[in-house]
């Protein structure tokens, strides 16, 4: 799409309408998958609304990092996925394509649901062989030990990781968590070592009162590599009606804004974007927040780049 082309005239199945992915530095994928979902279903769908609302940003120049990520960026579209096959089944699959992506790119992943970042940070602990530190936004600690009986979902990913060694749990903060919860599973990374920062310790903190706690995750995660995983769900219903399992009391959008510009700096990795349900959202509240989050990581991550 070219500068000054109207955003709702979609003539394009790609983020920012970048180009098809070859040997661009940056690549985006979908991973449209939810068959663990405990609430509402329909993640599998966020991957292509997101991309829809990312048209919204036309040329796509950061006003914070003066770059666009347009011309270093390609779409891989969407996984190919068996969404009826068991779950194992499933995460093997994305673990296959997500190597491949990594392996040649600096990666963004769309989904789905939270059970798809487990199979992403194993590919990427292979790619990096050592336990990533990982930024974690969510409303939900995603570290039972079971889903309603059954031994993984899209709460226990967390937990897994750490379990696995895929992540570093000192190296890990959690940020915008808020659901009710057992105390074991509420604090588990704390009491692993890690960082929690509650969305009740986050309210009415914004702009430079964030200074503090920012400080305070750079020192923690000093240049280790470092993976991005955002739960759509960090933000209020007010600002995310569209995902499965909404929580009151959220994070707004310019918070997680100013998280994902200010840390920028960060030895980042990959991210992924995750929990957009498309049919519970309002005036695409949601997918606009999420694609205005991934976009402002790729631009933070280009400029680091163009200016090394």
């Amino acid at each position: 799409m070219a500068t000054g082309q109207f955003a709702f005239a979609l003539n394009t199945n790609r983020f920012l309408a970048c180009a098809p992915l070859a040997d661009q530095p940056f690549a985006m994928s979908g991973v449209p998958y939810d068959g663990v979902v405990t609430n509402r279903p329909g993640a599998r769908f966020g991957p292509q609304a997101i991309r829809a609302a990312s048209l919204m940003l036309c040329d796509g120049i950061h006003p914070v990092f003066d770059v666009s990520p347009l011309d270093l960026l390609g779409d891989a579209l969407d996984m190919r996925l068996p969404n009826a096959s068991p779950l194992p089944e499933v995460r093997a699959h994305i673990e296959r394509q997500a190597a491949e992506l990594m392996a040649r790119h600096h990666c963004v992943f769309l989904g789905g649901d939270h059970s798809v970042t487990l199979s992403l940070l194993r590919a990427a602990k292979a790619r990096h062989g050592e336990a990533l530190a990982c930024v974690h936004f969510d409303a939900h600690c995603d570290t039972w030990t079971d889903h309603f009986g059954e031994p993984s979902g899209h709460g226990t990913w967390t937990y897994e990781a750490i379990q696995e060694g895929l992540i570093s749990a000192e190296h890990t903060v959690q940020i915008g968590i808020r659901s009710p919860g057992v105390r074991a599973a509420r604090e588990y990374v704390a009491d692993q070592g890690g960082q929690i920062f509650t969305a009740r310790a986050l309210r009415g903190l914004d702009g430079a009162a964030l200074g503090p706690v920012l400080a305070a995750i750079r020192e923690r995660i000093g240049h280790r590599p470092c993976y991005l995983t955002l739960d759509i769900d960090v933000l209020d219903p007010a600002f995310a009606p569209g995902t499965g399992t909404p929580e009151p009391g959220g994070l707004t959008s310019a918070q997680v804004l100013t998280f994902i510009e200010e840390l920028a700096g960060l030895n980042w990795v990959g991210m992924d974007c995750v929990e957009v349900a498309p049919a519970y959202d309002h005036a695409e509240l949601t997918t606009n927040a999420a694609a205005t989050f991934v976009w402002a990581y790729l631009c933070g991550q280009v400029a680091k780049r163009t200016r090394a």
